[in-house]
């Protein structure tokens, strides 16, 4: 089993003035400790569920810019990007753009939006959630066509564009991978299915993990699509691992399919975090 960091607390580096320095040390440490992936949130502002909604709270794409200036190996993306947030022919132009200056490493993860506060604070429209999902499905076929070799025009029920030309080409082979974040059973797992290299589940229990999974494998046998083919990783909200008893609680994800853990350093050494994660732990995720 993989792991990967998910930087979602900005107040443990010691103030704005040290923000850059803590970051990249916590990503230094995870590209040294063997993690395969590096993400930050997409929000405007800190979520109300999390902390104060008044904490700091970093731009996702700017922020990967400079991680990626930072890094050498671990792959890049925003867990997850709000569909609302940036019209998606400019989104699939910066994850290209990410993807060339990291040298392949840009992933696009990506869901539809829930944030309602931070939409309504800095007037970004906030469609009802089946438009949202619809826009969605656009969304991914628009950044589809961009990184592929038609540049011709796309005529959508919410988007139009004249010409989806991206150049320069992302560097990944064929594309960087899309991860669709959300457990829907309805409309996010059928996405998956037909649009997604990957899958993010919240890792609430391994009973529920294991349903999604058995929703999602149905969505692609009604379509024809591998189900081994996609990737699976779980994002855990249970607090950073601090006891024996994680490996075993992964090892049942791993026995269901789940390829990634996903964890979120807190407390005011995050760097320290991962690289004690990186001694005691990831060695032994590996082997799962």
């Amino acid at each position: 089993m993989d792991v990967g960091i998910h930087v979602v607390d900005f107040t443990g580096f010691g103030g704005t003035q040290n923000v850059a320095a803590g970051l990249s040390s916590a990503a230094s440490a995870a590209d040294a400790a063997g993690c395969q992936h590096l993400s930050v949130m997409d929000h405007y502002f800190q979520m109300e569920s999390f902390s104060d909604v008044r904490d700091p709270m970093l731009e996702g794409y700017t922020t990967l810019g400079f991680l990626a200036a930072r890094t050498t190996r671990v792959k890049l993306h925003v867990l997850v990007t709000g569909v609302t947030y940036r019209h998606p022919g400019l989104l699939a132009k910066i994850v290209a753009t990410l993807d060339v200056l990291s040298g392949g490493r840009a992933e696009l993860a990506i869901g539809a939006a829930w944030y309602e506060r931070e939409h309504h604070g800095l007037g970004v429209p906030f469609p009802p959630v089946a438009e949202r999902f619809e826009r969605l499905e656009e969304a991914l076929r628009i950044v589809r066509q961009m990184w592929s070799d038609d540049d011709g025009p796309f005529d959508g029920k919410y988007y139009q564009l004249a010409e989806t030309i991206c150049s320069p080409r992302p560097m990944s082979t064929p594309a960087p991978p899309i991860i669709i974040g959300g457990q829907g059973e309805r409309k996010t797992l059928r996405l998956v299915a037909r649009y997604a290299d990957g899958s993010n589940l919240f890792a609430s229990s391994p009973d529920t993990v294991g349903h999604k999974l058995d929703v999602l494998r149905r969505h692609c046998d009604d379509i024809g699509r591998d189900y081994d083919e996609l990737k699976k990783s779980i994002l855990y909200v249970h607090g950073w691992p601090s006891s024996d008893d994680f490996v075993p609680e992964m090892a049942r994800y791993a026995a269901l399919g789940i390829d990634t853990v996903v964890l979120m350093p807190g407390g005011s050494d995050p760097a320290g975090d991962v690289e004690r994660l990186g001694e005691r732990l990831i060695p032994r995720l590996a082997e799962l």
